[in-house]
Order: structure tokens, then sequence, then C-alpha cells
């Protein structure tokens, strides 16, 4: 009597009407689950692992599965008179799975059914080593240098970065000859399967190495404290960075040094506010000066400048100093402006004295005056009589 086929489907245990996302992780999950290599010997494990295969392979496909849900396992067991989509033959290729070589590299570490070209002994660039710096307002702006020490692997002296004790050197690693892989075929029922993995004894290194150096302990590299002169260029913004090429780790079997990433904090200054190239800073006028007009004192980072306001300057007026910002980063002869905002400032603490010359003053002003509070007056006044005409 013929095996009766369990339904794709409930083999994976999803709805018809499940999207290709829901198929491949529940797959994951069942190949996890029943792989051979957890449950050696184990006859019930490899039959569930090769019927998931069966159901992943038909129902991940859009033709079989089409096929499928209209004539069910007649669509590729011959029944159907050569008019089914293909039968399923009890093996696999990557051809036949799609992505099912992702899968089964997650239970192998290398490609699935194909060789990887990838080699642990070919030349490695080096690590970038991070470190950050602080810096004040000003020599953010104008540029400095520091001395940044940092600590970065490099190559041992003693072996010269082989490895091996001074006097002898790495052998080519016999299991693998030299490559840092090996080839695993597997065979469960009628599948077979390759896949590349590292070399369990070079490491992935293609070298052996009977007599390490003492100072490295064997692996060619030690850690070497560091210091540098940086210059830091005029303009750099909070959070920018700095690179200085090759002065990262050192790379593997003749790879290239990484870089040394320097990231700058710039601390906050109790006058100025930036933004790009661009200064801001307020600077306060007294009532005389803003209503007379005057020359005032505004600050800068090369110290004070004198600037006139005109007559009737009011509040939160801006005025521009231009080239007093900072410097373009790409284009230091280049800078930006400075921006200050006049902010007038109501006197306090007047004496009698004080007080009658103010009165006297405001006596004599008119509403030609303040033309401000005259339009606001005559809109007040459009809009009430606006609403007793209603």
């Amino acid at each position: 009597m013929a095996e009766t086929k369990r339904d794709y489907y409930e083999v994976l245990g999803i709805e018809r009407g499940a999207d290709e996302d829901t198929i491949k992780k529940a797959y994951r999950k069942m190949a996890k689950q029943y792989h051979p290599d957890l449950h050696p010997g184990d006859k019930t494990a490899e039959a569930k692992f090769k019927e998931a295969n069966e159901a992943y392979a038909i129902l991940s496909d859009a033709d079989k599965r089409a096929a499928y849900d209209r004539y069910g396992h007649a669509a590729f067991d011959g029944s159907m008179g050569g008019g089914g989509g293909g039968g399923y033959s009890g093996g696999f290729s990557t051809a036949d799975f799609g992505d099912i070589g992702d899968i089964f590299s997650s239970f192998f570490g290398g490609g699935f059914g194909q060789s990887s070209s990838a080699r642990r002994n070919g030349p490695v660039r080096g690590d970038d080593i991070g470190v950050a710096v602080t810096i004040n307002f000003e020599e953010a702006v104008f540029g400095v240098k520091r001395d940044i020490s940092f600590t970065r692997v490099g190559k041992c002296g003693d072996c010269g970065g082989s490895g091996a004790k001074k006097g002898t050197s790495a052998e080519t690693c016999s299991a693998c000859g030299g490559t840092g892989q090996r080839r695993v075929t597997q065979r469960l029922g009628g599948m077979q399967f390759q896949s590349t993995v590292t070399c369990e004894t070079c490491h992935g290194t293609g070298k052996v190495i009977k007599d390490p150096c003492t100072t490295c302990r064997g692996t060619g590299k030690v850690r070497v404290p560091k210091t540098i002169s940086v210059s830091i260029p005029a303009g750099i913004g909070d959070g920018e960075r700095v690179v200085i090429r090759g002065q990262g780790n050192d790379g593997q079997n003749g790879g290239s040094a990484g870089d040394l990433i320097i990231e700058v904090n710039v601390r906050r200054h109790n006058v100025f506010e930036r933004d790009g190239v661009t200064l801001y800073c307020e600077v306060p006028v007294t009532v005389a000066e803003a209503t007379l007009g005057a020359e005032i004192d505004v600050p800068t980072l090369e110290g004070v400048r004198k600037y006139k306001i005109p007559e009737g300057t009011q509040p939160g007026t801006q005025f521009t100093l231009r080239q007093c910002g900072v410097p373009y980063i790409n284009s230091p002869s280049r800078r930006g402006d400075l921006i200050f905002t006049v902010n007038i400032e109501i006197p306090r603490g007047l004496n009698e004295r004080q007080k009658d010359a103010m009165r006297a003053f405001a006596d004599n002003c008119g509403e030609s005056n303040y033309p401000k509070r005259r339009r606001l007056i005559d809109r007040l006044k459009d809009l009430r009589d606006s609403m007793e005409n209603k």
C-alpha cells in the first residue's frame, strides 16, 4: 500500500493563504528543530526534516505552489500524465530551493551547495580606532593642535608579525592545505548537501604555529600606546570628526591599517551661539541709545567692535557684522557673519529726579512718536465701530 503524504501546509504548520515570509519562517523553525546534526541516528527526526524540505521546495516556488493548490500531490507524482509542474526528486540543489542556502549556512557556517570564495588568510584591513576630544568654542572656530593619546594593535616586533618564535616560522596547515577552509559533504536519505567550513585546525589562517612567540603568544600582534599631534581645522563643528588615515590597528596578511577617527566635542560659549558658520549674540542698549542712536560696543571673538545703531532702533532689531563669524572648514579664508540682536534694557531703581525726568520726557512725546501704538489704537477703534454698526 502506497504511503499517504501529509498536506504540505500541515507539514509546515501554516494556513493555505500564508505569505512567503510566513512559509520561510515556518521552514526555518522546523529545519532547526529536526536537523540531523542535532539528532544523530534519529530516523524520526530525519524523516521530519526530509518532509519539511519537500514541503518547502514546493510552497516556496510560486508555480509549483499554484499546481499543488489545484491538484494536490497528484501534480508531482506523475499521475497527471505529464501535465503537472514537475516531480519532487528526493534530492535538492540551491537552484530548486532559492534562498535555502542562506538558511543552511546558519547550521554549517559556510555556503550551502557552493564553495565560498572568501579566505581568511587573504589581506584584511585593520580596525578603525575611535577617540573623543573636547575643545573650547574659540578653538573650534580658529583651529587648534592637540596631542591625542590612544592604544593601537600593531605588529609584534619580536616575531615580525608572524606569531612564531624568533628563528622559526609558521607551517602550512596540513588539514586544509593552507586554504583555511574545508569542504564538508553530508547525505540524508536521498538528499546531499555540501558546505564550506572554517578549518578547525588553523582557525582559517592556513598556517599552524608550533613554537609561538612568547611576546605576542602567537598572535603576531601587540597593543602599543601612541601619542600623535593632530591639527583640528578651523571651523569644525560639535560632533564632527577628524580622520587620520593609517593610524588605526594594523591589518592582517598584508592588509592596510585602519584609521584613527577623532570625534570633536565643542564646549558652549557664554556669549555666542553658532549655526554653521554664522554666530549670534544679544547686545543690551539703553533707552536713550536706542531712541537717539548711538555708537555701541559689540563683542566678537577677536574683541570689541564699534557699531553705529540708528535713531529709533526697536527692540529685537538685528544687525550684521560681515566676515566676523566662523571660517568655512574647507576654505578658512572665507568666514560667515556675526548677527547681533539689540535688546533694550529698561532702567531700574530710579531716584525721584530721574523719575521726574522720565515723566517730563513722556509728557513731551505725542502719538506720532509711537507709530506702533497709534496703529493698534486705530485698529481697536475700527473693531469697536464695526461691532456697534451691526
